[in-house]
């Protein structure tokens, strides 16, 4: 399932910035990227995330941010200072005319300045926490899809339901009817068969266009399916199973007609049933 979640949280030292977000997997595949002060922390962190979310590709991305006051406790990098000083030489060595650098050219300079190193200890309770929140919130948002999704799933067994319940009654009617065209042709051709081979004519017509079976297993197999939906937890791997059985059943069904009706029928279980495994390939 997808989601996406993000929050953050001032402290004294620095302020914490998580990120997590998800798309459809058929796996659990976590990505997390870190800063250096917390590495520490992932694999603590990828067990928090394995224990939340069972299936798709979750990237986490923490991030922390030196409040201002512990910004201003760095002290100068005075090789870098010294770096700058000869760069500016070579520069205007070849570009005379060029400005110089200013202090505070020289103050913003990216790393000029060495950080004071934040502790581990100092941040590890507050980003465990805030992760636990933005999980919480994730979690919420796949909910929500997930039952938007049981929705749609819903309807399209709800319409299966109804088209194999317009397959039954048309199979006695197709049997009469090929009764009186073979009876009718025989009669047009003057061709004198005995009682019994016809019976055995028509027996033999009404078994291959049997479909009994295949309606009554694709009725279990829709009723499953809707169990499976109001059981809840992880369902991808059994309703694409179930996808799997209800598409052979309509594949013997649209094979065995002889009706362009039933065809059209056949035709349109398997349009849904493909529409239902694309929506549930990566479910969780």
């Amino acid at each position: 399932m997808t989601g996406f979640a993000v929050a953050s949280r001032d402290l004294p030292e620095a302020t914490l910035n998580v990120e997590v977000r998800s798309v459809n997997h058929r796996f659990l595949d976590i990505q997390i990227r870190l800063p250096d002060e917390l590495r520490s922390l992932e694999p603590e962190i990828r067990d928090r995330l394995a224990g939340r979310l069972t299936r798709g590709k979750v990237d986490c991305r923490i991030g922390i941010v030196a409040s201002p006051v512990q910004q201003q406790t760095g002290t100068l990098n005075t090789e870098m200072l010294a770096r700058l000083k000869s760069l500016e030489h070579l520069v205007r060595a070849t570009f005379p005319e060029a400005t110089g650098l200013t202090v505070s050219d020289v103050l913003r300079w990216p790393g000029v300045f060495d950080q004071a190193t934040l502790s581990v200890d100092t941040v590890r309770e507050p980003c465990l926490e805030l992760l636990g929140q933005v999980l919480n919130e994730l979690v919420a948002a796949r909910r929500r899809e997930g039952e938007r999704l049981k929705e749609l799933l819903l309807e399209r067994v709800a319409r299966m339901e109804a088209l194999v319940e317009e397959v039954a009654p048309r199979i006695p009617a197709l049997i009469a009817a090929y009764q009186e065209r073979l009876s009718n042709r025989l009669r047009e051709a003057m061709v004198n068969l005995e009682d019994e081979r016809i019976r055995q004519e028509f027996t033999l017509f009404a078994s291959k266009i049997d479909v009994d079976e295949e309606l009554t297993r694709l009725t279990a197999h829709l009723q499953e399916v809707k169990r499976v939906l109001a059981s809840g937890g992880p369902a991808g791997k059994r309703l694409d199973f179930l996808m799997q059985e209800l598409n052979r059943e309509a594949n013997t069904l649209g094979s065995k007609s002889v009706d362009a009706e039933v065809s059209r029928i056949a035709m349109e279980l398997k349009v849904l049933i493909e529409q239902m495994r694309e929506q549930i390939q990566n479910v969780e």
